[in-house]
């Protein structure tokens, strides 16, 4: 990941840390934690918690600051490893500051990727995309627009696995920490997910699992639909089934056509997807089996 300095600043922001983590819940968590921090002479500014009942697991979000300016985070990680390792956390501490690298790869609708370019753009979205990635060269003026590399990456049943492995070659290349599926109509194999495991997000319409295949629209207009939504998930190897991050609906009724329907959808399509890359952004979502955990800004 990458850090940009804000040109109004004279001097670096005060170093901001997000500690996410996840265990098997047990009294002391929160005293290890909050020990270590003053240990660091560091200040919490957010704590976020959840106990899951089902599983058993205490999941934990805590934002702090350092008096030390220039505190390193691979030093603050380091020192909270002894601490995770006698409560067998799984976890990440990050800077902050700290914008992650983001591919964005699309077909041949453009709505979720013009709206989460302008959404990086007035700074809505903590991310850099150095880069676009589409089967099609439909966006390639978008992309030329606002200045980030196109890479026209056609796939065919027989082309498949080597446009996979251009994509791979690009996400390594680009350094980049999560791909985003905006709209991408190509099914990803196995391999591929396995290799980005919890770093891949999609967005679909939430009509499913109703109304498979090409135009879902008309096919709920047939049938007289009153809400279409979107569903924003993490990637798996099981299609359309990974851990669900965020949904939402909109209300509709008869005098809606099936492009009106549509028009719909794709605007729920790009607040779900924009609230979904925010919150892996500032590593607010933690893993829970087949569920999620999202700390909500």
């Amino acid at each position: 990941m990458t850090r940009t300095a804000t040109p109004e600043a004279d001097t670096p922001p005060e170093p901001h840390f997000v500690l996410t983590l996840s265990c098997q819940d047990r009294h002391g968590i929160v005293h290890a934690v909050t020990g270590y921090l003053l240990e660091q002479d560091c200040t919490i500014t957010q704590s976020q918690q959840y106990g899951d009942p089902d599983t058993g697991l205490f999941f934990l979000r805590m934002a702090f600051g350092c008096e030390d300016a220039d505190r390193d985070v691979t030093a603050l990680r380091a020192a909270f490893a002894p601490v995770a390792t006698a409560l067998d956390m799984t976890w990440r501490l990050v800077d902050g500051r700290d914008r992650p690298r983001v591919l964005i790869m699309v077909s041949r609708y453009g709505h979720c990727l013009n709206d989460l370019l302008f959404r990086q753009s007035i700074g809505a979205l903590q991310m850099d995309v150095p880069a676009i990635v589409s089967n099609h060269v439909d966006f390639a003026g978008l992309a030329g627009t606002a200045g980030i590399p196109f890479h026209h990456v056609p796939v065919t049943a027989a082309t498949k696995s080597a446009a996979e492995a251009a994509v791979l070659d690009l996400v390594a290349e680009y350094r980049i920490d999560l791909v985003v599926l905006a709209r991408y109509m190509q099914v990803l194999s196995d391999d591929f997910c396995r290799r980005l495991p919890g770093r891949i997000i999609n967005i679909h319409h939430s009509l499913l699992p109703s109304f498979k295949g090409a135009n879902p629209y008309r096919q709920a207009f047939a049938h007289g639909v009153k809400l279409v939504g979107a569903t924003a998930h993490y990637v798996t190897a099981e299609l359309d089934e990974g851990p669900i991050i965020e949904q939402d609906v909109a209300r509709v009724d008869h005098a809606y056509d099936t492009a009106q329907l549509a028009t719909a959808g794709r605007d729920v399509e790009c607040q779900v997807l924009a609230r979904a890359v925010r919150w892996h952004t500032e590593s607010r979502i933690l893993l829970n089996g087949r569920r999620t955990v999202v700390f909500r800004g």
